[in-house]
C-alpha cells in the first residue's frame, strides 16, 4: 500500500459491538467522513504509537517514561487500524487518546490517509 492522500480529519466511528475499554477501542464497523458514511469489510493491520507528544513529551521521569511507551498512559498514544472499505478504498485510521477537555475525558478518532495498492508506506508502523 502506497499513500495517495494525506487527510488527517476527525471522524465519527460506529462499533457492532459496545467498546470496552474505551482508552483502547477495537476497529470501527464504520465511519463519517465529511457527510460520507464508510462501511468497514475487512480490517487489514493495527497497530500502537505510545509516543509522548508536545507538552507530554517532558511531564515524566526517565524511568517511568520507558515504560509509559510500551503500553501507554493516561491520555497519551494512538491506536491505529489500515481498513478496507465497502466501496474498496482503504484508509487509516486512528484513535487519539488525548482527552478534548477537563469536561469531556474522551479522545477522538481520525482519518489519517487514504492509500492506493502498489508499494509499501514509506513511514515507520509496527504491525
Amino acid at each position: 500500500m502506497r499513500p495517495i492522500r494525506f487527510v488527517s480529519e476527525r471522524i465519527d466511528v460506529e462499533f457492532e459491538e459496545r467498546q470496552l475499554p474505551k482508552k483502547k477501542p477495537g476497529c470501527p464497523s464504520a465511519f463519517t467522513w465529511r457527510g460520507a458514511g464508510f462501511a468497514v469489510v475487512e480490517r487489514l493491520s493495527e497497530w500502537h504509537d505510545y509516543e509522548r507528544r508536545g507538552r507530554m513529551a517532558h511531564n515524566m521521569r526517565p524511568e517511568h517514561a520507558s515504560r509509559a511507551e510500551q503500553g501507554g498512559s493516561w491520555g497519551v498514544g494512538r491506536h491505529y487500524h489500515r481498513v478496507r472499505t465497502d466501496s474498496g478504498r482503504v484508509f487509516e485510521l486512528y484513535y487519539d487518546r488525548a482527552p478534548r477537555s477537563a469536561v469531556d475525558r474522551k479522545g477522538s478518532w481520525y482519518l489519517f490517509r487514504e492509500l492506493a495498492d502498489g508499494e509499501p508506506a514509506s513511514d515507520t508502523e509496527s504491525e
